[in-house]
This record gives C-alpha cells, sequence and structure tokens, in this order.
C-alpha cells in the first residue's frame, strides 16, 4: 500500500522536538487500568504474566439459545524494551478500547513483570514462540476475534509475528497495529549510541544491568557476569549477551534473524505500522517504505512528530486520550 505522510498529528508547542515529545508522556502521564493478572507457565517450565482488562459491560450475549457469551473482541498488547504492561503507551491504549467494546491482554515479557523469570534466557525482538502461547491461551478462552498491537520491540515482535505466519496466521487473527517499530535492529542499534541519545542507551542497560546479576545468580556456571564490563552498546549488549543466549552467533546474526523488515512482505492480514519522522530512537530512513509500498496489507503512515511512543496532542478531542490510541481505534473499527 502506499507510504501516507500525515501531519494529523500536532504535539504541544511545549514539546518541541522528539526527545521531549518522548520522555514527556513516559515521566508524566499516569493511567491506571483495572487489570485483572493471570499467570502462565510455559511449556519449558517459565512463567509469563497476564494483565486483563475488559470491556465496560459489552460482549456479553442474552439470547436464551446461546449456551456461552459472546466474547467482544480481544486485542493484545506488547510493549517495548524494558517496558511492561503498566507503561503510559499502553494503559492510555487500554483505557481507551476497553471503553469501546474492546478486551485487552497486555502480556509481560520473561523478566518484565517485576519479577526474574526462571529460565537461562530472557526475551528478545524476534521472539515469536512466547507471543504464539499467548495468542493460543486466548483462543482457549474461547476468543474468536484477535487483533495484535506492539510497541517499539512490541512492534518488530507483532510484524514479525505476521510476517513468518503468513498466509497460515488464526484466521481469528483479524488485524495488527503498531506504532515505532525498530524494523531494522542494526540500524536503530546504531543510532541510540549517537550522541544526543546516549541518555537513552544510559537508561535501557541501567535497567538490564540488574538482571543480568540476577541471570548470573540463577546459572553461576552459565551466565558470565564478569563480561558486563565490556558492555558499553547495545550492539555490545546483544552481541555478549543476548545473541548467544538465545541461539545466535553475535549480535549481527540475532539482528539480520529478527529485523522484521526481513518478514514484513509475508503479511497476509490488514496491518499498520505508525512511526514518526522525528523519532530519536527509530531512524525514519531504516523503515522498508519501498518494500511496504509494494505490499497489499500494510499501511506504514509517518507523522512528522510524536517522538518514540509519545504522540501526545496539542488538543484533546477526547479527555487525556492521546493522538496514537485514536488513530488505532479508527484502524480496528473499519470495515
Amino acid at each position: 500500500m502506499p507510504v501516507l505522510s500525515t501531519n494529523t498529528h500536532r504535539p504541544p508547542s511545549w514539546l518541541p522536538n522528539g526527545h521531549y515529545q518522548s520522555i514527556y508522556p513516559s515521566l508524566f502521564r499516569k493511567v491506571k487500568p483495572p487489570y485483572q493478572r493471570e499467570r502462565l507457565t510455559t511449556p519449558d517450565d517459565d512463567f509469563l504474566d497476564l494483565d486483563w482488562s475488559f470491556a465496560n459491560n459489552k460482549g456479553q450475549s442474552t439470547k436464551a439459545k446461546v449456551l456461552k457469551p459472546v466474547l467482544p473482541p480481544l486485542i493484545i498488547l506488547s510493549h517495548g524494551l524494558e517496558g511492561n504492561s503498566t507503561r503510559q503507551y499502553v494503559t492510555g491504549m487500554v483505557k481507551l478500547l476497553t471503553a469501546n467494546g474492546y478486551d485487552c491482554l497486555a502480556w509481560n515479557y520473561r523478566s518484565c513483570s517485576g519479577e526474574i523469570n526462571r529460565q537461562l534466557r530472557f526475551y528478545h525482538s524476534g521472539e515469536t514462540t512466547d507471543l504464539e502461547f499467548v495468542i493460543q491461551h486466548a483462543l482457549a478462552k474461547g476468543y474468536r476475534e484477535i487483533s495484535l498491537m506492539g510497541f517499539s520491540l512490541g512492534g518488530n515482535v507483532t510484524l514479525k509475528y505476521v510476517g513468518e505466519n503468513g498466509k497460515s496466521i488464526h484466521s481469528a487473527i483479524k488485524k495488527a497495529v503498531v506504532f515505532s517499530v525498530p524494523m531494522d535492529l542494526l540500524a536503530c542499534s546504531r543510532n541510540i549510541e549517537k550522541p544526543e541519545n546516549k541518555i537513552y542507551l544510559w537508561r535501557f542497560l541501567k535497567s538490564l544491568k540488574p538482571k543480568v546479576a540476577a541471570k548470573a545468580l540463577q546459572y553461576p556456571d552459565r551466565f558470565d557476569l564478569t563480561k558486563w564490563k565490556q558492555v558499553k552498546t547495545f550492539w555490545d549488549f546483544d552481541h555478549i549477551y543476548t545473541g548467544p543466549l538465545h541461539g545466535f552467533e553475535g549480535a549481527d546474526d540475532y539482528y539480520k534473524k529478527s529485523s522484521s523488515k526481513e518478514y514484513i512482505q509475508g503479511a497476509a492480514i490488514p496491518t499498520l505500522i505508525v512511526n514518526a519522522v522525528n523519532d530519536p530512537l527509530v531512524p525514519y530512513q531504516s523503515l522498508p517504505a519501498d518494500v511496504i509500498a509494494d505490499l497489499p496489507n500494510v499501511w506504514l503512515e509517518l507523522t512528522q512528530s510524536g517522538g518514540h511512543c509519545g504522540f501526545r496532542p496539542d488538543t484533546f478531542s477526547q479527555k487525556g486520550v492521546y493522538w496514537s490510541e485514536i488513530r488505532a481505534l479508527s484502524f480496528l473499527n473499519e470495515a
């Protein structure tokens, strides 16, 4: 589909660039949906924590002939790197979607729900087997209309899942919508090394280091904490830890095999990708616009502003609702 450029997102004047537009919501926006937590045991004896939020008084059938309740459509939301289900870009979306008749399942990756996971491995940008496990769990609960949503790393996971499943994707999965997606992991890894982006690099590494230390305590004979002193960049972290830990030869092999740009041609369901031109973490030039332009089921929408998982509007059409949330709801509601 044609690549779209839109100016419908207009940020406040006091958030003048992509850095401000990314950082302000993460620091100051507070949205707390009424989550109900469920813990799943994975086939390899690890666990995933799922946070459910349900449509407000919608989705239950009152027809006498129906023996089971008709469930509302479900949105499965995948968060970003070192995020979780409580990040504002997830909770804001959940609040709007449940108010408009959707059930929401915001799942937390291994090690991201506040408790270190049991197995040696963590999560990574191309890990789709856990997403498949969550989807199968939702199907077993009776959901027959599911859409996938992802943010940043979760967007890459979502697109990779959609692409690698292609036409064989389960018929219950209707659409996918993602925001601020690093479709080229190598380009984004190198981009965050720039001086103006070091604050993000330091923040992520600061979050990852305690997990590395905890994993070294769990598996002292298999996890070398002393190598942390070699970690100065994302590439270093992925080359020393992420790659070898998850079966890759190193960072470059991991990036090549996990970048969703390598899979997007297989997308067989309507898929919307929204990225901001001024995203400080994802260079818009790294997006495979030329490839997407020839795909019948994929739309790439570029906004001039919004930052990374930001998209706060200048004025609110609905109280506290961000532009990205309205855009997602509109796409999900389209026939």
